[in-house]
């Protein structure tokens, strides 16, 4: 579209990878978005444009996703995710960045923040999966990322799409079954096993900066119990409800997740 603020899509070499991303509207404090687990840059492009509207927004393509480096011999693991994109913000000079994570995102900000928070001033924390060691796990199903990755490789349709995502527009169909193919099925299904492996609580305590929770009021990846202890972890975290809305908070209710972010 003609009035877009995407600027342009680059490479950057950090912390050992090539790193893929998007940048949008360049006024303002920096902005990193860290999506989720089987979540090109591409397919947050629309929140993006929203968010460049105050922001200079960096989308990244997360290892083993879009047009990152990928591959069996790269480590999917929390810690390498975090290095990954600390060495993104040093490598392109980024300060006072504002660190949006949705899902895996979050958790992989989460962590990131606890290794160096100097270049960061907030981070922003997309309902992350809390499951872990002990723990309730995930919701989600390990076979509904890897089905539709397999038969995204061959070719899917935005209406073979819509058995995965019944609730998703075409436009949104169409971009995830374009894009879902980049997904390494493999980074998929060692990511979504850590989710039950890793701990996050660990560094919740540990976040010196201020840190916004977006909930999913009917994604229930986070409940109350989960919100409760979190906030005893950290009781500087602030806790925000989007409702209407499940996991993929900003494709069911855009509205109120752009006031619950209010970046």
């Amino acid at each position: 579209m003609s009035d877009t603020k995407l600027l342009y899509g680059a490479n950057v070499d950090a912390n050992g990878i090539r790193q893929h991303y998007l940048r949008y509207g360049g006024k303002g404090t920096p902005l990193v978005l860290v999506p989720g687990i089987t979540s090109p840059a591409i397919t947050w492009g629309f929140v993006g444009e929203r968010l460049a509207e105050h922001k200079d927004v960096y989308i990244l393509d997360v290892r083993g996703r879009g047009l990152s480096s990928t591959g069996p011999d790269l480590d999917y693991d929390l810690d390498s995710y975090a290095d990954d994109v600390l060495e993104f913000i040093k490598a392109l000079g980024l300060k006072d960045v504002t660190l949006m994570g949705h899902s895996m995102g979050a958790r992989i900000a989460i962590r990131a923040a606890r290794k160096d928070s100097s270049a960061l001033a907030q981070l922003m924390l997309i309902d992350p999966p809390v499951s872990g060691p002990g723990r309730r796990a995930y919701p989600a199903k390990l076979d509904w990322y890897t089905e539709s990755i397999r038969l995204s490789r061959l070719g899917m349709s935005a209406a073979d799409m819509r058995r995965f995502c019944p609730t998703w527009t075409e436009e949104q169909l169409l971009l995830r079954a374009e894009w879902l193919h980049t997904c390494d099925e493999l980074a998929t299904r060692i990511t979504f096993e850590k989710f039950h492996t890793e701990d996050i609580h660990q560094d919740i305590p540990h976040l010196k900066l201020p840190t916004r929770l977006v909930v999913a009021t009917r994604g229930g990846v986070i409940q109350k119990e989960d919100e409760a202890e979190l906030s005893n972890l950290n009781t500087d975290i602030e806790i925000v409800h989007v409702e209407d809305a499940g996991h993929m908070i900003p494709w069911d209710n855009p509205e109120g997740f752009y006031k619950a972010v209010a970046v």
